[in-house]
C-alpha cells in the first residue's frame, strides 16, 4: 500500500486508465482490507485535482461503499443507484442536519437499543458528535455529561446552547433543576459528587473515560470512579463512555451493566508520519547539551510550514512559556511581519495583565500558548483565534491531549515526558498524533516525531469500582457491602474499624480516608484545648486558623503520589490571606515579581513572565480547586467533632464559595463558568442590582442591553455574549 500512497503524494496527474487502475485497487480494498480502503481513499480526495473528473461517479460508489457520508456531502458528490442514495439518506441526521458516517450511526442504532455502549475510536471519529445528536433529538429528559476538564465543558457548552429551550444547562452545584423542562449536567465528577439536586438521570456520557483506570495516575480517578458509581446505582440510566486508543476494558463489566465494548479504527483523516528524531539522534540524545540545536531544528521547520497550523507538544507550562518565547525571538529575527494587531484580547491583557507580557506579541505574531495554568477564558479565546486561522502555531501541554477540542494540519511531538517527569507512553503519543488532521477540514495530518516513537502496548482500562483489582480505600468505602470482593483486604478491615457517624461523614468527602481518621483524631484533641478558637471559626479567617487548616490538610488529605512542592503551608497561607484581602490579581503578580527579582535573583522581565505563570496556576489548582476542597472535607469533619463534642461548630463554607469564585457576587459566579474574565463580571456587581439565583442573571445578560455600557471593553462585550 506505501507504493500506492507514495504515487498519489508524489504525481502530478493520474490519466484515465490510471485513475481507473487505483479505483479499482481501492475497490478491491473494500472487499478485503477496510482500513486500507479509508487510508487510499482519504488520501485520493486530498489530492482530487490529480484525477480524471470523469470517473468521479466511480469515487462516490466507492466513498458510499465505506460509509464515508459526511465526505460525499463535503465533495459534492453525486451517486448514481436508487440503493445508494436510500443508503445515503439513511446516514442523515434529520436532527443536526448532518450525515453521519457508517459506524457513527452504528454507535446510535446501539445507544438507541436496549444496550449501554463504551467506545474506543480514534480522535478523528467524531465521537462527540452523538453527544449532540442524543441533545437534539431530546429523547433522554436528564443528561449528566461528565469531562476532565472545565475548559472541556465550556466547549460542550457552547455547543449545545441552542437546545436552551428545551434544556437547562446546569454548570454549577448552586443551580437547581428545571421542572418544566429537560436538564443538561455539564460537570466535571468532583461536581457530579458534590451536587445534591439531581431528581433523576436518563442518560450519562463520560468522556476519556480512560480516567476511570487506577493505572494512569491521574489524581482524580477516584472521584469519577465514585461519581458514575453513584449515578449507575442511584439512578440506572443509559450511558455512554468514550475515549480514544483503548483496547478493552476490565473483565465482565460489559455483562453486568448491558453493555457493549466497541473498537473502531474508522477515521476520516490520515496521518503521517516523519521521523526527524533518526536524523539527528546523537544530538536530540543529549538535550542539555544540545538544547539550543533542538530547537533551532524545530524553528526551522515551524518557519518551513508557515502556511500550515501547527500544534507544539510541550512537557510541562513552563516549557510551553519558554519554548514560545524562543520562537517569538527566532521570527523577530528573521523580520517576520506582526499579523495581528486588532486582536481584542490585547487590551484585555494589557489593563488587567500587563502591556509586558509575551503573550502579547507571541498572539501578534501568529503565536499561541496553551496549558492548564491559564485562565478558562484566555485559552478559550486562543483556541478560537487558532480555530478561525488567526494563528499558525499552538504550544501545549498535555491539554493537547484531554483539555481542548482542536487539531491541526500538523502536530510535533517535541518533549518525551508529561507533568515534568513522566514518560509519554504510546497511548499518550497516539492521543497526541489523533490531533494532526483536522475532521472535515484536512483529509491528512502530519506527525513530526522528534523523540523515538514509545513501545505499542495493549491499553487495557480498568474500572476500579467494578474490578476492584486495585481499588483505592477512597472508591472501596463507598460500595455497598454485598460488592466487596476482598473482604481480608487491610483497606477493608480499617474501613470496617469505623463507626457508621465517621464512615459517613469520611465518604461523602472523597478525599484520603484515613488522612480523614487521622484529622478526626486531631481534632478530638484541638477542640478541647486552647486551638478551639482556630478550629470553630465562619466567616473570614483569621491567619492563624487559615494556617491550621492548611497544616492539617497539607499533613493528612495529600495522596502518596501527590506532590505539594514548590509550594509550602508558609507561602500558601501568605498567598491566600493577602488576596482574600486585596482580591485583585495585579497585586499579587507584583509582589510576586519582587519576590523573583529580590529572593530567585531573576531579571525584571524573566520575573514578570515566571510571576504571570505563578500566579495563574495558583489561581486555577489552589484557589479554584484544592483550597475550596480541602476547606469543604475540613469543614465538615470539626463539624462532625464539634457535635460529637457539644461545642459550636464552625463553617466554612462562605469562604469556600468565596475563595472558588475569585471572591465575585454569588450571584454572578456562574458567569465564570460561561468564560467571562473576572475584570468584567466585577463590573457588573456595580451595574446588576443582587439577584435570587444565577439563573435571573443568566436572564438579564442575555437580553443584552448592559453591553452597550461604556464601562466595558470590546473583549469584556464579547465574552458577556453568553447566547
Amino acid at each position: 500500500m506505501n507504493r500506492y500512497l507514495a504515487e498519489i503524494e508524489n504525481k502530478k496527474v493520474f490519466n484515465f486508465d490510471e485513475t481507473f487502475e487505483l479505483y479499482k485497487i481501492c475497490a478491491q480494498a473494500v472487499n478485503d482490507n477496510s482500513e486500507k480502503a479509508q487510508k487510499l481513499l482519504v488520501n485520493i480526495l486530498d489530492n482530487r485535482g490529480k484525477f480524471d473528473a470523469s470517473l468521479d461517479e466511480v469515487l462516490a460508489d466507492l466513498l458510499e461503499s465505506i460509509g464515508f457520508y459526511p465526505y460525499l456531502e463535503k465533495e459534492s458528490f453525486e451517486l448514481s443507484s436508487t440503493a445508494s442514495i436510500m443508503r445515503q439518506k439513511y446516514h442523515h441526521s434529520d436532527n443536526l442536519n448532518k450525515y453521519l458516517h457508517e459506524d457513527q450511526k452504528f454507535l446510535l442504532s446501539l445507544i438507541n437499543s436496549d444496550k449501554n455502549v463504551i467506545v474506543s475510536a480514534p480522535t478523528s471519529f467524531g465521537k462527540s458528535l452523538l453527544i449532540e445528536e442524543f441533545v437534539a433529538s431530546k429523547i433522554f429528559r436528564n443528561i449528566i455529561i461528565i469531562q476532565p476538564t472545565l475548559a472541556l465543558l465550556d466547549e460542550t457548552r457552547r455547543k449545545l446552547q441552542k437546545y436552551d429551550e428545551h434544556y437547562k444547562l446546569i454548570v454549577r452545584t448552586s443551580q437547581e433543576v428545571s421542572v418544566t423542562k429537560g436538564n443538561i449536567f455539564l460537570f466535571t465528577a468532583e461536581r457530579v459528587n458534590e451536587y445534591r439536586g439531581f431528581n433523576n438521570v436518563d442518560f450519562i456520557v463520560v468522556d476519556e473515560f480512560y480516567k476511570l483506570s487506577s493505572n494512569r495516575d491521574d489524581e482524580r480517578a477516584d472521584s469519577l470512579n465514585n461519581a458514575l458509581y453513584y449515578i449507575l446505582k442511584e439512578y440506572k440510566p443509559k450511558f455512554y463512555l468514550l475515549g480514544p486508543n483503548i483496547d478493552g476494558i476490565s473483565y465482565g463489566f460489559e455483562d453486568k451493566y448491558n453493555a457493549i465494548f466497541y473498537k473502531t479504527k474508522t477515521s476520516l483523516v490520515d496521518v503521517k508520519t516523519i521521523d526527524v528524531y533518526s536524523d539527528h539522534k546523537k544530538k536530540f540524545d543529549q538535550p542539555r547539551k544540545f538544547k539550543e540545536y533542538k530547537q533551532r531544528v524545530l524553528f526551522d521547520l515551524l518557519f518551513e510550514n508557515s502556511d500550515q497550523q501547527t500544534i507544539i507538544y510541550c512537557s510541562s507550562p513552563s516549557k510551553v512559556r519558554k519554548l514560545s518565547r524562543d520562537f517569538l525571538i527566532y521570527l523577530q529575527e528573521k523580520n517576520i511581519e506582526v499579523r495581528n494587531n486588532d486582536l481584542d484580547i490585547i487590551e484585555w491583557i494589557e489593563k488587567n495583565i500587563s502591556p509586558q507580557w509575551s503573550l502579547i506579541p507571541l498572539l501578534k505574531h501568529g503565536v499561541g500558548i496553551h496549558d492548564g495554568g491559564l485562565q478558562k477564558h484566555i485559552t478559550t479565546s486562543v483556541i478560537d483565534y487558532f480555530n478561525e486561522g488567526l494563528l499558525s502555531y499552538l504550544f501545549c501541554t498535555t491539554t493537547i491531549i484531554e483539555g481542548v477540542n482542536t487539531s491541526a494540519k500538523n502536530i510535533v511531538f517535541f518533549d518525551n515526558k508529561k507533568g515534568g517527569n513522566i514518560p509519554i507512553d504510546y497511548f499518550d503519543y497516539s492521543n497526541i498524533k489523533g490531533r494532526a488532521g483536522r475532521l472535515m477540514v484536512h483529509y491528512t495530518g502530519i506527525i513530526y516525531n522528534f523523540n523515538p516513537v514509545p513501545v505499542n502496548e495493549k491499553i487495557i482500562i480498568d474500572i476500579p469500582f467494578y474490578e476492584q483489582n486495585p481499588i483505592s480505600p477512597e472508591v472501596l468505602i463507598n460500595l455497598e457491602e454485598v460488592e466487596i470482593i476482598d473482604k481480608q483486604s487491610n483497606d477493608y478491615k480499617v474501613i470496617r474499624m469505623l463507626t457508621q457517624e465517621e464512615k459517613r461523614v469520611i465518604q461523602s468527602n472523597g478525599v484520603n480516608i484515613f488522612g480523614q481518621r487521622d484529622i478526626i483524631e486531631q481534632l478530638r484533641d484541638d477542640v478541647s484545648s486552647s486551638k478551639y478558637a482556630l478550629v470553630s471559626w465562619d466567616g473570614f479567617p483569621t491567619y492563624e486558623q487559615l494556617e491550621y487548616i492548611f497544616t492539617l490538610a497539607e499533613k493528612y488529605l495529600l495522596k502518596p503520589t501527590e506532590s505539594f512542592r514548590p509550594m509550602t503551608v508558609k507561602k500558601l497561607t501568605y498567598i491566600t490571606w493577602n488576596y482574600s484581602i486585596n482580591k485583585n490579581l495585579n497585586e499579587l503578580i507584583k509582589s510576586q515579581i519582587k519576590f523573583n527579582v529580590e529572593e530567585n535573583e531573576m531579571s525584571e522581565k524573566d520575573a514578570l513572565e515566571e510571576a504571570i505563570r505563578e500566579c495563574f496556576q495558583i489561581l486555577k489548582h489552589w484557589f479554584q480547586y484544592k483550597i475550596p476542597k480541602w476547606l469543604s472535607v475540613m469543614n465538615s469533619l470539626q463539624e462532625f467533632v464539634c457535635e460529637e463534642k457539644k461545642l459550636r461548630a464552625g463553617n466554612y463554607s462562605y469562604f469556600a464559595n468565596l475563595i472558588e469564585s475569585d471572591f465575585i457576587r454569588e450571584d454572578l459566579s456562574i458567569l465564570s463558568e460561561y468564560g467571562v474574565p473576572s475584570s468584567a463580571i466585577r463590573k457588573l456587581e456595580g451595574i446588576i442590582s443582587q439577584s435570587k439565583d444565577a439563573d435571573s442573571v443568566l436572564s438579564i445578560i442575555k437580553r443584552n442591553e448592559i453591553l452597550e455600557n461604556p464601562i466595558f471593553i470590546d473583549y469584556e462585550r464579547k465574552k458577556l455574549k453568553i447566547n
